[in-house]
């Protein structure tokens, strides 16, 4: 992309929903409960009202997660239930897709035409100028996979399943010496009530867990329910994949698995989807990335896609850094896992502030990187298990600064606005402090926003009232352009020795609580100063934040002249510096301020 194409697009504000629990407002449930006894949210729950408040709110981007059909233990007339070994959780994983050219039948009001009522959903996030993503599951698919839809497309289709690695195989097949006894395989589910531990069609063969697992018996810390993926190298050899095709190749050319997924992109992209977050992206060869996106753009050119990738994963199919890697691939954008570590940890593990600095990477890494406070791996903001207890508010400082620290896409996970806590157990998750993906449920909190479907809150709090509307105000500032065309200051490090820095009981140096960074675009001249303390309850008094002579440079500024900076978040404060210093108000527990400099 240009830096012409660069400045003129629109930074993604993304809102991700799991339709099954989006509209779902049944309010009596029990624990794994099925889909007549808990309900499930429909696409026609995603209304008019819906959509025209999530659009008021800033947002630019749906990722509906979960869309395509998944293995389930809900059987339909022309779709039987799932092996219950194969499944976590009734409803099933939407991580293990069963047919990549189908809907999960769950989301629509007539099963039979679910396509039908995707498309009419799509049409109309697109009528309120709402772009849509959805899931790319490329490393694994569900042990029971077969397309319904396009059969002559289905995995595993024409495989040697006689060796473990063959270019044109979709999957990895065991051999009989592989660990875990030889076949047939068996799975860690003998123990649970309706299970055996057999998977009928691997008796006589098995396949390697999408986890990398290569035996007959995975545990059940592994991906069991899952198969992974070939993309045309042994991975059991080593990380290097550099002999696979290049971005230009042929369509013909190209390993089998490869043609698969450009034939499934090719049919989402052609019903109107917008773009993409690919699972685990870490796990597939950077060359097939290269090459898919270079197609899947072809198509076109706007697509957006996000990858979900982990540097520390002793998986990853590349010995550079996987982030990098994946965006010279062609990615628009990629999880900043990093940041969002440091800031689970200041509140559960010790971390300081001052720690969010390594994160601070150069290059385009760190302009562009999503990041999130919530999604629907992580752990819920407002748990009274999670984030040191501390509830809802927590979630002001910790976005603020994940929000406005970037130019990257930012996302905010549905309930999250409300405070939804995740405190119920549903069944396969139990009580993890996560909103379960793979149980039949509802979000209590979140019910009473969507208010029988007239999605306008009429049963929030004012608490909860509050919280939503300063999410908007936090989604609206950080779409100006020190924020989505800027580049990023942090002070914390020049405030190390600042006494006044929000020091809090014996801190000795500063920097535990207080975070604080300048925004500046250069062509707008705008700038902003952000500040969040994340202390969960003590009031930061009498605070300063000294401001370099060399990060007045940055601004263009002088120090030696007063300026004027005021809060365009959550207050009417405003203040001046002087002598490049600026006394800040009383900085409430959780807090955060987003300070615009002028003269």
């Amino acid at each position: 992309m240009t830096e012409a194409q660069a400045a003129n697009r629109v930074r993604p504000v993304i809102y991700q929903l799991m339709v099954r629990t989006f509209g779902n407002t049944r309010e009596e449930r029990v624990l794994n409960g099925t889909l007549a006894e808990n309900g499930c949210g429909k696409f026609a729950d995603i209304n008019a009202a819906a959509l025209a408040s999530l659009k008021a709110m800033g947002f630019t981007h749906l990722w509906l997660t979960g869309v395509i059909e998944q293995a389930s233990g809900t059987a339909y007339p022309t779709r039987p239930a799932d092996d219950s070994d194969l499944l976590k959780g009734i409803a099933g994983s939407p991580y293990a897709i069963k047919d990549y050219f189908d809907v999960c039948p769950d989301y629509a009001q007539n099963p039979e035409n679910r396509l039908e009522e995707f498309q009419c959903l799509l049409g109309r996030c697109h009528s309120f100028g709402l772009r849509v993503i959805i899931d790319f599951v490329p490393n694994h698919v569900a042990r029971s996979y077969v397309s319904d839809v396009r059969p002559d497309e289905s995995f595993g289709q024409g495989d040697d399943r006689s060796v473990f690695f063959h270019r044109d195989n979709h999957f990895y097949y065991l051999r009989p010496d592989d660990a875990g006894g030889g076949p047939p395989l068996k799975l860690p589910t003998a123990a649970i009530p309706g299970c055996d531990g057999r998977y009928a069609p691997e008796t006589d063969y098995g396949r390697v867990t999408g986890n990398n697992a290569v035996t007959w018996a995975p545990s059940i810390h592994d991906w069991y329910e899952t198969v992974k993926l070939n993309y045309g190298y042994d991975f059991t050899q080593d990380r290097s994949s550099a002999h696979l095709p290049g971005p230009a190749t042929d369509v013909g050319e190209v390993p089998k698995t490869w043609r698969t997924m450009d034939q499934i992109l090719a049919y989402w992209q052609g019903l109107g989807v917008d773009g993409f977050r690919a699972d685990m992206a870490h796990l597939v060869p950077m060359e097939f990335w290269r090459w898919e996106l270079n197609r899947a753009r072809s198509r076109q050119a706007d697509v957006f896609f996000c990858a979900e990738a982990y540097n520390n994963d002793p998986a990853k199919v590349t010995n550079g850094h996987v982030l990098d890697e994946l965006l010279d691939a062609g990615f628009d954008a990629i999880y900043d896992d990093p940041s969002y570590d440091i800031l689970e940890g200041i509140y559960d593990s010790g971390k300081w502030a001052n720690d969010l600095d390594s994160s601070i990477f150069t290059g385009g890494r760190f302009h562009q990187s999503l990041r999130y406070a919530e999604n629907h791996d992580e752990v819920r903001l407002a748990n009274p298990n999670e984030w040191g207890g501390l509830g809802m508010h927590v979630g002001r400082p910790v976005s603020a600064v994940l929000f406005a620290m970037g130019r990257g896409p930012i996302m905010l996970y549905h309930g999250q606005e409300i405070g939804e806590p995740a405190t119920e157990a549903k069944g396969f998750c139990g009580d993890n402090g996560r909103t379960s993906i793979f149980d039949y449920g509802a979000m209590p909190e979140f019910i009473k926003w969507v208010n029988g479907g007239k999605f306008d809150g009429g049963r929030l709090s004012d608490d909860q009232k509050a919280l939503r509307e300063w999410y908007g105000r936090l989604i609206h500032v950080t779409q100006s352009p020190a924020f989505t065309q800027g580049e990023f200051y942090g002070l914390n490090h020049a405030n190390k020795d600042n006494p006044c820095f929000g020091r809090v009981g014996e801190d000795t140096v500063s920097g535990h609580w207080l975070y604080a960074f300048l925004r500046h675009d250069p062509k707008s001249q705008q700038s902003y100063l952000v500040v969040a303390n994340f202390h969960g309850s003590e009031t930061l008094r009498g605070a300063k934040v000294s401001i370099p002579e060399h990060a007045w440079q940055f601004l263009g500024r002088s120090s030696q002249r007063v300026w004027k900076f005021a809060d365009r978040l959550d207050s009417a404060w405003s203040g001046q510096s002087v002598l490049g210093e600026l006394a800040l108000p009383d900085l409430a527990p959780c807090s955060a301020l987003i300070l615009e400099i002028s003269h």
